[in-house]
């Protein structure tokens, strides 16, 4: 029975470029959690997408001799193969630049446009087409000759001014957002993001330009044809747009999945999530979302992975060395979602090597190759009193240890809540010594009850690391003789200690992780 609605997105990211690793690591971070409450019972909707109108999308189109639109088209194959080759299991794409959208868009501005949150006046200031926001002089840097460049991102900004604009009253939000955060303490996390927002919004806001005039590649504002959204007037709403918001036919699932459990979202666009966003759902009367989760950068060397740094590795480069299962393992167990990171290829093959081929892995191989062995390669009947082991005992607390990690988003912590199973398999094995048990006709039951033992923390492994990499759990419930693992909707029942069917046909199969050599690897990640 389900337990009730899971919602949660990824940004709607920008097509200026070809997913990276930052973006991939936020987007698998969302599946993992999402494909983690499918198996626990959740229906779950998972909405990400692609972010097509702006300036900064109509001036790389024309750099390219594109038309925008052209531009938005050959970008869409880069994000959805990416996101196929990651197996990322999203239940609706949304781009900007489709008829649902400009339906959302324009009822949710009509509506507060009717409700006096809007007024027509000109801006005058620094503008970073780039960042596509604007800063006061005060907000600004200069670089070595002197020149305002954005403080985000370091490039020139420029100068805007006389251009006339339709403004959202954010500065009349400060109060209520205040209000809002401090009855809602867990809304911005991790906490260091909810300091900062909050001594953000504590300095004063200003009103936000939400259209724009001189140039059309945007969603037409319905009360005045001569301006379209702008950005974040625009993108935000594609959050709406992902559960039905003015899609006829559709309004029943945004009454049921809004407001969404979770925004994952880079720490640099914590300001627009939870300053911009909250403030115009506010005013629309409608319930804001329960978390914006800002995780931190990926890092070489201590600097932010980027292409303009020239440290820009693709999340395919990666997956041809270490395969999906093992780049997704990696970036959700090693790098702790809500700080910077830093990454390497030797830290990539350590863990790939140490958690996956010497301890998952191996274990798979061993156990797997002793049933053949030692019983035909079927499951064998454990004796009475077998389901009290040491194997037993870790299992038990497996499911509320990986829940409360998974509640916290911490990914890292629910990874090495199934490693200490896995560990703990191995060491019982060993200790275990089945090889020495065979030689004994009069042990055969202890032999029986090892094997059985072995074979049924696989099972549960398999189940607890599905989230993380589910293709090779689909592997291991194959190779034991079990159903579809993503059929399953109750992981808490399905993790119950002796459940693996006795007389299943079990198969060797080929090594799940194979290990790496570090030095027969040809790729720079610095």
């Amino acid at each position: 029975m389900s337990k009730g609605t899971f919602s949660i997105t990824t940004p709607i990211y920008y097509v200026n470029a070809a997913p990276h690793l930052g973006t991939a690591y936020t987007t698998v971070g969302a599946d993992t959690l999402s494909r983690y409450k499918r198996m626990d019972g959740y229906d779950v909707a998972f909405v990400t997408g692609m972010d097509e109108h702006g300036q900064k999308v109509a001036d790389t189109a024309a750099e390219r001799g594109m038309t925008p639109q052209e531009w938005c088209d050959s970008m869409e194959p880069a994000f959805r193969e990416a996101w196929d080759l990651l197996n990322i299991r999203y239940t609706d794409f949304v781009r900007t630049t489709e008829p649902r959208q400009a339906r959302t868009v324009q009822r949710f501005w009509n509506d507060l446009h009717g409700k006096g949150w809007l007024y027509k006046g000109s801006y005058e200031g620094w503008y970073c087409v780039h960042e596509e926001t604007y800063y006061a002089e005060s907000d600004l840097e200069k670089d070595e000759d002197g020149v305002y460049v954005c403080p985000e991102c370091k490039r020139p900004v420029e100068r805007a001014g006389g251009e006339e604009n339709w403004f959202f009253k954010l500065s009349a939000m400060q109060e209520p957002l205040l209000r809002f955060y401090d009855e809602h303490p867990d809304f911005i996390l991790p906490q260091t993001r909810r300091n900062e927002i909050v001594k953000f919004v504590e300095g004063g806001l200003k009103d936000l330009s939400i259209s724009r005039s001189t140039f059309d590649w945007g969603v037409p504002l319905p009360f005045d044809e001569g301006h379209v959204a702008y950005v974040w007037a625009d993108a935000l709403l594609a959050y709406f747009t992902g559960i039905g918001y003015a899609d006829p036919g559709r309004e029943g699932e945004f009454d049921a999945r809004w407001p969404y459990q979770y925004h994952f979202v880079g720490k640099d666009i914590t300001r627009f999530h939870c300053v911009i966003w909250p403030a115009m759902l506010l005013a629309a009367g409608l319930p804001v979302p329960e978390h914006v989760f800002g995780h931190g950068f990926l890092l070489t060397k201590g600097e932010k992975m980027s292409k303009s740094k020239g440290n820009g590795v693709q999340p395919k480069d990666l997956v041809k060395i270490f395969g999906v299962d093992a780049y997704r393992y990696y970036f959700m167990s090693d790098v702790q979602f809500g700080h910077d990171g830093n990454i390497s290829m030797e830290r990539m093959v350590q863990v790939y090597n140490a958690d996956l081929a010497n301890t998952w892995g191996n274990l798979v191989s061993r156990v797997f190759n002793m049933c053949g062995k030692y019983f035909g390669g079927t499951v064998p009947a454990a004796p009475a009193g077998a389901e009290s082991n040491p194997l037993a005992q870790v299992a038990e607390g497996l499911y509320a240890a990986y829940d409360a990690c998974m509640r916290d988003v911490d990914f890292t912590g629910a990874a090495a809540a199934v490693q200490k199973l896995a560990g703990a398999a191995n060491h019982y094995v060993e200790d275990s010594a089945p090889w020495n048990l065979a030689k004994d006709p009069a042990k055969a039951d202890d032999l029986a009850a090892v094997i059985y033992n072995a074979l049924e923390a696989c099972r549960i492994i398999a189940l607890f690391m599905a989230p993380f990499m589910p293709t090779t759990s689909a592997e291991v419930f194959r190779r034991l003789g079990l159903g579809a693992l993503e059929e399953c909707t109750d992981i808490e029942a399905a993790s119950a200690w002796g459940r693996l069917p006795v007389g299943n046909r079990v198969e060797k199969g080929d090594p799940l992780f194979p290990r790496l050599d570090a030095d027969a690897i040809d790729l720079d990640m610095e």
